[in-house]
């Protein structure tokens, strides 16, 4: 693919210009998309197609950490899924340079019924990753997630939380150069959630990126170095993370205001329409 211009040529780990997806309702069917869906349909007046991002432009060198935040039906989701290479974009040029790990890609590739500590296997073949490498990270990996007799138990027995913190395991001893995580760190008790944020702030000092879409504001704080508000698909401010973060709690503080007014009308309408109508 052709580059759009000659910046291109700084070494960079992942390069998004005027990055666009489209979706049609009608031929999908995954229901992990469809409350961004119905909210997005909502503001566009029912139109089948719509813009999940649009003209969505940034760029990181490697040992950044950028947090993607905004607001539910933002896009954010959409935009790690391009990044992951799950979702090809309808529009725009996007370049992610070196191994890229991330949980999104994971989870795909978990089988249910083979064990934790089959499942790491299969994820390092998934992530193109050589056997012998895998089989001298596997004891690592077990360590880390901290999930007990249940790495020899099928995946299907996990909870939602142990099938985090084996994927977190597995995404970030790998060694990638591009780490995309999504709520992870939120996962797990206090103690596994400082492991993760050592972790990661490893991978970022040693000259990786990682970029993290998360609704917790004391990560996007403490963690990263630069943000990206989302809202409607659209980048509508980056910079530092205590910037980014001042506008989207204003934005939603507003949208909330906005909401209640909204919800108080329609209930002093539907009560002067009762007694009217008990006239």
């Amino acid at each position: 693919m052709p580059k759009p211009n000659e910046l291109t040529q700084v070494n960079y780990a992942i390069d998004v210009q005027g990055l666009g997806v489209k979706y049609n309702l009608r031929l999908t069917k995954k229901n992990t998309l469809r409350t961004s869906f119905q909210n997005m349909l909502k503001r566009e007046g029912g139109d089948k197609q719509f813009w999940a991002l649009r003209e969505v432009n940034f760029r990181m060198v490697h040992g950044e950490s950028l947090a993607v935040i905004g607001p539910n039906g933002a896009g954010k989701s959409t935009l790690l899924q391009v990044l992951a290479g799950i979702i090809d974009p309808s529009e725009g040029f996007i370049d992610v340079r070196g191994q890229i790990s991330s949980l999104l890609q994971l989870g795909a590739g978990f089988d249910q019924e083979l064990t934790g500590r089959d499942n790491i296997m299969l994820a390092g073949a998934f992530l193109g990753i050589d056997h012998k490498l895998m089989l001298e990270l596997q004891q690592p990996i077990i360590d880390f997630a901290d999930i007990g007799d249940f790495i020899d138990a099928p995946i299907k027995t996990y909870s939602s939380g142990m099938r985090a913190r084996l994927g977190f395991s597995i995404a970030t001893s790998v060694d990638p150069d591009v780490l995309l995580l999504d709520e992870v760190l939120a996962t797990g008790d206090q103690v596994f959630r400082e492991k993760s944020r050592q972790r990661v702030l490893e991978i970022a000092a040693n000259a990786k990126a990682v970029v993290l879409v998360t609704h917790d504001m004391h990560w996007v704080t403490e963690f990263c170095n630069r943000a990206i508000l989302l809202e409607r698909g659209r980048v509508v401010v980056e910079g530092t993370p205590a910037d980014v973060v001042d506008v989207h709690v204003e934005n939603s503080m507003r949208s909330k205001v906005e909401r209640e007014a909204e919800l108080k009308a329609i209930a002093a309408k539907a009560a002067a329409a009762a007694r009217a109508k008990g006239r």
